[in-house]
């Protein structure tokens, strides 16, 4: 009861940490070894100004990434070297997708959208693992919103104007 009681409580105060944020992904957690849903969730443009690209940062330890097509978006998929040897589902990957961009698209300053991409949490890091997840926000007129802040030691997310969002890994749920 206590673990379940203490896990609310961070679940709590995990969504007081995003909301402070403007691009924030919806899911605070990723299990350990299985796929993540990462969710970018863009809730205004730049000054008042259309966003016309978003380029998300494919953290290590994220694999295989894979972004979900969007209408009236183009998607550019740049791969990378991971900074070591991961294994997924039995094979060793040494490369993926490090960042995706979506572009071509229009998102007045008034609107909302949610750009997806999943991947899969890697096995090999440690619990509790804050994973931040960089976005960029272009918007017309060569205006950005950079949300790619990472708190250095002894600081939070709350530290920061434009903090990058994250997630937690966790253990999968038992049964």
């Amino acid at each position: 009861m206590i673990q379940q009681v203490s896990l609310a409580v961070v679940a709590g105060l995990f969504a007081v940490g995003a909301a402070h944020a403007h691009a924030t992904l919806e899911q605070s957690q990723g299990i350990s070894g299985k796929g993540y849903k990462a969710v970018v969730r863009i809730g205004h443009g730049c000054e008042g100004k259309p966003t016309i690209k978003v380029r998300v940062k494919v953290p290590e330890g994220l694999l295989s990434a894979k972004p979900m097509p969007k209408q009236g978006w183009t998607i550019e998929k740049i791969k990378a070297t991971y900074e070591k040897s991961y294994d997924l589902y039995g094979k060793p990957v040494k490369e993926g997708v490090r960042e995706i961009v979506w572009s071509g698209g229009s998102l007045a300053d008034d609107e909302y959208d949610e750009f997806v991409f999943r991947g899969t949490v890697a096995k090999e890091l440690p619990l509790g693992t804050r994973i931040y997840v960089p976005i960029v926000q272009e918007c017309t007129d060569g205006a950005s919103e950079r949300w790619i802040e990472i708190p250095a030691a002894g600081k939070t997310s709350d530290d920061y104007e434009k903090p990058a969002p994250y997630f937690d890994v966790v253990e999968q749920p038992r049964s």
